[in-house]
């Protein structure tokens, strides 16, 4: 029989989607979150969001997408209450109704990335209060692989190489605290 127990801590991370002229809508945001789960970790450049039309219509064109993590892991468990928090960040933000950023908490572990999300689909899993979990990256045989239902993004060497320098901070952080 198999016995309950606590998570291995995962690191908490944030794709911070903004238009180019809304950079301080976008670094308010990160500083609310930092003042939740702590001090930035690893802050990708700027990579302009050229993968959809979806935001333009809200936020304006162009728009960029910032990965970036916290220092310290998180209890994984935490998912839902990172994007009730992260979606209240950004109805404060938004102006006339209209977002100025657009944050999605994820989770990332040695061999995964989770994300978290309000829309409900077949491969994603419920947590609590209308968010659920998706299961987008895999880490195998030394690279990050896509599953069928992964965003367009999240599948670029440009993800790919932040998300690794993600990891591998992660990875000697563990190691260090063992």
């Amino acid at each position: 029989m198999g016995r309950t127990g606590n998570f291995e801590p995962a690191l908490l991370f944030m794709g911070l989607l903004y238009p180019a002229a809304e950079s301080g809508a976008a670094e308010e945001a990160w500083s609310r979150c930092a003042g939740r789960w702590g001090p930035e970790g690893l802050r990708s450049p700027d990579i302009p969001f050229t993968w959809s039309s979806y935001y333009d219509a809200e936020m304006g064109a162009p728009i960029l997408r910032s990965l970036r993590c916290f220092r310290e892991p998180v209890d994984p468990s935490g998912l839902a209450e990172a994007k009730i928090f992260t979606n209240q960040v950004e109805t404060d933000l938004a102006r006339e109704g209209r977002r100025r950023v657009n944050l999605d908490p994820g989770l990332l572990f040695p061999s995964r990335l989770i994300l978290a999300t309000t829309k409900d689909r077949a491969h994603r899993i419920p947590l609590r209060d209308g968010i659920f979990a998706e299961l987008t990256l895999l880490y195998e045989k030394g690279g990050w692989r896509p599953l069928p239902w992964t965003y367009p993004d999240y599948r670029t060497p440009e993800y790919a190489e932040s998300l690794t320098r993600m990891r591998e901070i992660f990875r000697a952080r563990r190691k260090r605290a063992t």
